[in-house]
């Protein structure tokens, strides 16, 4: 009696936009389960965990991303004001963003460049085409900016989201272990860093530690977005006349 019901609430959700919404909201409540449950453990990052359970089902079910996605789009808008609200913990550390105005520009500037250019180069060394290096190198902003900077540089957009999502579950995975091995302990700068590195993914594990480095990782991860938005369109093909590429 229940499998027939289950099938009947499946065949409906399929034929809806509900479908992308649905699957999504339960995929990352049942992540967050397990995240909890493993004491919010780094490694098992419910970003992580709900992208492999959405994987599994479609392709188990045969459902389009098209359709999937009619539906999550929903969420994908709220990335833009879920952004913007993170100003709210960010004016609270205003006293001391002030005082560290200096050391985070040069921080900014540096990570911003590292992250694009290590990338470039370690896909030139590999042999990857133009269209692959020009989707890696804006991997470490947040999804819409580096979709929209890959597409403008000639990449590939969809590549480009693969990469964005693999580098933030990376980077929110590993930089507790990373900061500890460095002695690092401040969390405005534990912030600050994975900020650039890691975008949004790694601005909410931030969160997760303290409003602090919540707070210096959403500076981080909208200045770097800014600032790969305006500096990769020329810096890179600049870069590539120099290589004869």
């Amino acid at each position: 009696m229940i499998a027939p019901r289950l099938n009947e609430i499946w065949v409906y959700l399929s034929a809806s936009p509900l479908l992308g919404l649905t699957l999504t909201l339960v995929a990352y409540q049942a992540a967050y389960w397990l995240h909890r449950r493993a004491g919010f453990h780094p490694l098992a990052n419910p970003v992580m965990l709900a992208v492999a359970m959405l994987v599994a089902v479609l392709l188990l079910t045969g459902t389009p991303y098209q359709r999937y996605f009619e539906g999550a789009q929903f969420v994908h808008f709220l990335l833009g004001p879920a952004t913007v609200a993170l100003a709210i913990p960010l004016y609270a550390q205003w006293p001391r963003l002030k005082a560290m105005a200096g050391p985070l520009l040069i921080a900014l500037v540096t990570g911003s460049l590292t992250a694009a250019m290590s990338a470039y180069t370690i896909g030139s060394l590999k042999g990857a085409s133009h269209e692959s290096l020009m989707s890696l190198a804006p991997k470490s902003v947040i999804t819409p900016i580096a979709m929209a900077v890959a597409e403008r540089l000639g990449g590939l957009p969809s590549l480009t989201a693969v990469l964005v999502i693999a580098t933030g579950i990376l980077g929110a995975a590993s930089a507790r272990y990373l900061f500890n091995w460095l002695r690092i302990e401040d969390h405005a700068v534990r912030g600050f860093a994975i900020g650039i590195a890691s975008h949004g993914i790694g601005t909410a594990r931030a969160l997760q530690v303290s409003e602090q480095a919540g707070a210096f990782a959403a500076l981080a991860m909208g200045l770097n977005g800014l600032l790969t938005a305006l500096s990769l369109p020329w810096v890179l093909p600049w870069v590539e006349r120099l290589l004869n590429r």
